[in-house]
């Protein structure tokens, strides 16, 4: 529809319409925030036809001021005659560069360049202060930020056997506030990981922490009726969001959290998730989609906690929750717009493809045809014994999981 309607672009929305395509590239959006991006063969198209549009207009234009400039010879128009067509003519190779830069450049973009790269994530919780034994002390350990003490506990967990001697971290990041304690990290050990020991939360607490999982460590449990999907959490990236899906792991039963939408791969992606050349982004989009709040409980949104692209096995918020959907592919194309707090284990996409084929009726959201699942599937939130070892997750991350 977009594209179409270019056809009859008018002169003066010429360069508009330009710059509409360069950085505002329409997209499908959904109720919940979904979107797939147009992507660059569109791009291109659209560029096209404004190039062609541009050069019509402009040859009428030229042979208009041709004829008026042999009827008036010695008008002032026959005068500058010459300087406009020197001026149009420069006008036109300028669109041209303009069109081939916006076309270059989205390919590059969305081929992966350097603007794409995976970011190394190492965050925390502000005003919060976790309690634990200490494996260094603040009071012999001062670094620069917040970061630095989470990659100092991240880097006591990169041994072989999966052995992690520090699980969490404690920074005093405020000059004025922390005083001679500024710059202090105290690496720390909880007993349990997916309970940690916080002892205090709240505007006066000067402290920022965080916690760091290693191999085998901090996986929860989705349970449903066609099998465990076990999900590796990722404090570093998304740490608030991790927070809230540790509470909802203590209530265990989550009354209200389920999974309503379901979407196959299609012909767009193949196994692995990577997208196959010239097929549509969607539909189908290649997730299941539900909600994790449970019933009888106030939902607080959750701020944007962008690190990670969108990969197969991504476990991610529909913006700021509670809404939230697991990728079946590499939605690359999406960027880092969404926040990745999880990835399921790759043994366990077989039941997420399971749910993905399950019967579903259309509905339309915002124009965009989607999936809904004609039964809706229940969650219960468990914990999942774990142990050290080896086993890549589908993610960009660090350290890898395995579980007994």
């Amino acid at each position: 529809m977009f594209i179409e309607s270019a056809k009859t672009i008018k002169v003066e929305r010429l360069l508009y319409g330009l710059i509409i395509t360069r950085y505002t590239c329409p997209t499908l959006v959904n109720l919940t925030g979904l979107r797939s991006p147009c992507n660059y063969k569109q791009k291109k198209k659209y560029i096209i036809i404004i190039i062609i549009s541009f050069e019509k207009t402009t040859k009428r234009f030229l042979g208009w001021l041709i004829q008026m400039a042999r009827r008036q010879t010695g008008s002032e128009l026959g005068r500058f005659a010459p300087l406009i067509l020197f001026f149009l003519g420069g006008l036109s190779c300028f669109m041209v560069y303009l069109c081939f830069f916006a076309t270059y450049n989205s390919s590059f973009s969305e081929s992966g360049g350097e603007g794409d790269k995976e970011i190394r994530c190492c965050r925390g919780i502000q005003q919060l202060e976790l309690w634990g034994d200490a494996v260094k002390w603040g009071s012999q350990f001062k670094v620069n930020s917040s970061e630095d003490c989470c990659m100092a506990c991240k880097d006591m967990c990169r041994g072989v056997d999966g052995h992690c001697p520090c699980n969490s971290w404690v920074f005093c990041g405020d000059k004025q506030v922390c005083g001679s304690r500024f710059g202090e990290c105290w690496l720390k050990k909880q007993n349990d990981l997916l309970e940690p020991d916080r002892r205090d939360a709240g505007d006066a607490v000067m402290w920022t922490s965080g916690l760091v999982f290693g191999q085998g460590e901090g996986i929860v449990g989705l349970e449903t009726e066609y099998g465990i999907l076990r999900v590796k959490l990722l404090p570093e990236s998304a740490p608030i969001s991790v927070a809230y899906i540790l509470e909802l792991l203590a209530l265990r039963q989550c009354p209200g959290c389920q999974f309503y939408r379901a979407e196959s791969r299609g012909a767009s992606w193949d196994s692995k998730g990577n997208h196959i050349a010239y097929a549509p982004f969607g539909p189908p989009y290649a997730l299941i989609q539900g909600t994790l709040e449970a019933d009888g409980t106030i939902f607080k949104e959750i701020p944007a906690e962008f690190c990670r692209s969108v990969t197969r096995g991504s476990v991610a918020w529909v913006g700021s929750g509670p809404d939230f959907f697991i990728s079946l592919a590499n939605h690359h194309e999406w960027k880092k717009s969404y926040t990745v707090f999880g990835s399921v284990l790759p043994e366990d996409m077989e039941i997420a493809e399971k749910i993905a084929h399950l019967p579903t009726k259309p509905e339309f959201w915002s124009n965009v045809k989607v999936a809904i699942l004609q039964k809706t599937i229940p969650i219960r939130f468990q914990r999942v014994k774990t142990s050290h070892g080896n086993l890549k997750l589908n993610t960009n991350m660090d350290t890898d999981a395995k579980l007994s």
